[in-house]
């Protein structure tokens, strides 16, 4: 499990938007480039390349 206190200092690397954490996929996700970036052995992943794009589907429940 990632530090919390990480999380809290952690922004998109691309627009520099704070991230959210989602327990269920296990990845951060940066509503506004619609992207989520894999934790690969508690490691958040943050290259562009890695993450990969949100549906729209999965936009719409991030605004519920």
């Amino acid at each position: 499990m990632i530090d919390k206190h990480l999380f809290d200092i952690l922004a998109c690397p691309l627009c520099k938007s704070p991230l959210r954490y989602d327990k269920t996929t296990e990845e951060l996700i940066c509503r506004a480039d619609r992207l989520a970036f894999p934790i690969r052995d508690d490691i958040p992943v943050m290259l562009e390349d890695e993450a990969r794009s949100l549906s729209s589907e999965e936009t719409e429940a991030l605004y519920k």
